[in-house]
């Protein structure tokens, strides 16, 4: 199955045309993978409901992400295919939150200063960025990583 042509109008603000190239090489990555019928169609349906923004609003930038984000959810759920970077920036997060603050608490605890809660932060996000990058590269080795980098 083929996927719509995303319509790149001329109107709208700088903002909204970066996204939808964004969008579009989105798209245009996917198009070379062999996917399902089914997410075929979902990823069609996000492709009409983009070529009818206008990208003069404000919310349109909003609603594109939000189309473009649909369809990587589905693909990392259903086919665990997931853009370039995302296991590192989601376990940044995690180490900080699991990793960082315990240890913090315990510097702090250790020291009788409450104020070295910080000094584990850094350290969590270390670990994180390190079991992210692992886990970002196996998903490479395994051809579950897409050529598309996803951020704002």
């Amino acid at each position: 199955m083929l996927f719509h042509e995303v319509q790149s109008g001329a109107s709208g603000s700088a903002k909204f045309q970066k996204g939808l190239k964004r969008f579009t090489a989105l798209i245009l990555e996917l198009s070379s993978r062999d996917l399902p019928a089914h997410i075929v169609k979902h990823i069609n349906t996000q492709i009409a409901a983009v070529n009818e923004l206008k990208g003069t609003e404000k919310k349109d930038c909003r609603t594109l992400y939000k189309h473009q984000q649909s369809i990587l959810k589905l693909l990392e759920k259903e086919l665990k295919l997931v853009p370039k970077g995302y296991y590192q920036s989601l376990w940044m997060v995690l180490g900080m939150s699991a990793f960082g603050l315990p240890m913090g608490v315990a510097f702090g605890a250790a020291m009788g200063n409450m104020g070295m809660l910080g000094l584990g932060l850094p350290i969590g996000m270390s670990v994180g960025l390190a079991v992210g990058a692992g886990l970002d590269n196996k998903a490479a080795r395994e051809g579950r990583q897409l050529l598309f980098k996803n951020s704002l």
